[in-house]
């Protein structure tokens, strides 16, 4: 729909790659304008690359390919969807501000949680970011990443409730995991803390980006305990315009109905009978 809205004989497909190698070939395809990248490969795909610009190289992940002349170019706008979910919902009055700042909570350490420590310190005034990750060397990755952010953003590692209760609640919690049934103590914890955070009585937002299914389980845990939540397919609305003008240019770009293509999105995840179950 968006690309013939923009008079380009192009179509959008959903690809399942074995290897980020074949992701790698997939881009430099000749019939290819450019990918939209998702787990496990935001983080491999980037030495495969001819070039990474900034976003890429600051949040340390990449969710979107694109063609500068002859070379394939990572970049990052997964941060832009998170922005736009977290500012989605919530009193205008009560989120954290320059001055009023505060913790924020992902639940992750992959791809993904670059983008939302880039959006929550960068952009949402959550300096103080928790993880709740059940592998300790992903977390120290994460940490290592995030140096290049401004302002660098303090990453506590969570690892017990006793920890969990010492801690401010935080205003921003963002997931950025699979919808999978907690089966190791180690993801039972992490299932622990998440709604230790989420029955205080201070509620903020709470985004998970896994949109399949729609209805994950943290978001039933959330709403259930009071918070506001938003879907992972919102995610994408927020991207649509930069991730086109990349892929067709500002010129076409700027005839895009961004309100018609919110609406596609939208009616085709209320249809989708593989994210709604």
């Amino acid at each position: 729909m968006i690309a013939k809205s923009l008079g380009l004989p192009w179509t959008f497909y959903s690809t399942e790659c074995g290897t980020v190698e074949g992701v790698a070939e997939l881009a430099r395809k000749s019939s290819t304008a450019g990918l939209v990248v998702t787990m496990p490969y935001k983080n491999t795909i980037m030495p495969l690359l001819d070039e990474l610009d900034d976003l890429a190289k600051t949040i340390g992940a990449c969710n979107n390919t694109y063609r500068r002349g002859d070379k394939i170019v990572g970049t990052n706008t997964d941060w832009r969807g998170i922005k736009g979910c977290l500012l989605e919902k919530g009193e205008e009055s009560s989120r954290p501000a320059p001055g009023r700042e505060a913790a924020a909570l992902i639940v992750g350490a992959g791809g993904a949680s670059r983008a939302a420590a880039y959006a929550l310190s960068s952009h949402l005034s959550c300096p103080t970011i928790y993880v709740l990750n059940r592998d300790d060397a992903e977390v120290e990755a994460l940490v290592t990443d995030t140096q290049k952010i401004t302002p660098t953003p303090q990453i506590i590692h969570i690892k017990s409730l006793d920890q969990a209760s010492s801690l401010d609640t935080p205003y921003y919690v963002v997931g950025t995991v699979p919808d999978f049934e907690p089966q190791t103590k180690a993801e039972k914890d992490v299932a622990e803390i998440m709604e230790h955070f989420l029955s205080r009585d201070s509620k903020g937002v709470l985004l998970d980006m896994c949109f399949k299914p729609r209805r994950t389980r943290m978001i039933k845990l959330a709403e259930k305990l009071g918070w506001p939540t938003v879907e992972g397919t919102h995610v994408i609305g927020y991207q649509i315009q930069e991730q086109w003008r990349l892929w067709a240019g500002e010129e076409r770009v700027s005839r895009l109905d961004a309100d018609a293509a919110w609406k596609t999105l939208l009616d085709a995840a209320e249809k989708s009978t593989a994210i709604n179950f």
